[in-house]
């Protein structure tokens, strides 16, 4: 253990960790480095620039100065969770002693309830497809893809041509920690992926000879373009600002537990390696269950919800 290796140094060594044993997505790791470099940049402030001068109290100011940016509690947990694993990787390597952030506590929040369109709001924007080239098609077949699989957007938009299979109706999503699950393809959203398709091979916009989404450039479409993709179709539909690429995702799962799935089966759909991440939306569906109820139970119409 050497006192004079500075921290920034067993930050990068902490990065280089994650990245080639725990083989996180890149999305975990920058989210990692982003939070590390700020704190080992507030520690720095405070006169501490090696990991062996870190204590719980340092650890405890930097962690108050968050607050007085009155970052949100959701914000403020990840990163106390990110100092936490790094900080328990050096104890475990023998860089330190003992773990300094072992005392830190997690603040609590509450949970919020993800946004969800209704099924009449999703027709409303699948319906919604613009005249125009092979990028208009494109468009279309995001929606559809996202709305048919609950993709995450970083899922959609790695996807390579060999990750599909329309006559199966299947495709293959690489998720979180590169973890792989096969999802299914609603025939409108086969329908809109093979005019997506043909439109471009006719119009030979093509240059990445494997992503299936394209930016106008012929080369991969972004997770950002995505979004924006769907900003101006939620504009054109007539809908309230605000519907992400992960409202459709919260839809999906929303709908299909409305219809009868299990909470195993959509934890499965939507690539949950825990099910406490897919309970979130049996709330969002009590609602919905106690309408059927009334309108189903032949002595419901006596009782009277509060």
């Amino acid at each position: 253990m050497s006192a004079t290796r500075t921290l920034r140094a067993d930050i990068r060594a902490f990065l280089r960790h994650i990245e080639t044993v725990r083989n996180l997505s890149e999305h975990t790791s920058r989210a990692y480095a982003g939070d590390l470099e700020e704190m080992a940049a507030g520690l720095a402030e405070m006169g501490i620039r090696h990991s062996a001068a870190v204590d719980l109290f340092a650890l405890r100011r930097y962690l108050a100065t968050l607050r007085e940016r009155k970052l949100s509690p959701r914000t403020v947990a990840r990163k106390i969770s990110s100092i936490r694993a790094f900080f328990g990787w050096l104890a475990i390597a023998g860089r330190l002693p003992a773990n300094p952030a072992e005392g830190l506590r997690l603040p609590r929040r509450g949970r919020t309830l993800p946004r969800v369109l209704t099924r009449d709001d999703v027709k409303r924007l699948l319906e919604t497809s613009a005249e125009g080239d092979w990028r208009a098609a494109r468009d279309q077949a995001i929606l559809e893809t996202l709305y048919s699989t609950g993709a995450r957007v970083s899922e959609l938009a790695g996807l390579s041509l060999g990750d599909l299979d329309l006559a199966d109706g299947t495709v293959l999503l690489k998720g979180k920690g590169r973890r792989e699950r096969l999802a299914g393809l609603g025939r409108p959203c086969i329908d809109a992926l093979d005019s997506y398709l043909e439109e471009l091979a006719v119009a030979r916009a093509r240059r990445d000879r494997h992503a299936v989404f394209l930016n106008h450039r012929g080369t991969r479409l972004t997770a950002r373009s995505v979004a924006r993709v769907l900003d101006k179709r939620v504009a054109a539909a007539g809908l309230p600002s605000g519907v992400s690429p992960h409202t459709l995702r919260h839809s999906f799962a929303t709908h299909m537990l409305e219809a009868g799935a299990n909470l195993r089966e959509v934890q499965e759909l939507l690539g949950h390696r825990s099910v406490a991440s897919t309970q979130i939306y049996t709330h969002l569906t009590l609602d919905h269950l106690m309408r059927v109820y009334e309108r189903a139970h032949p002595r419901a119409g006596r009782t009277k919800r509060r």
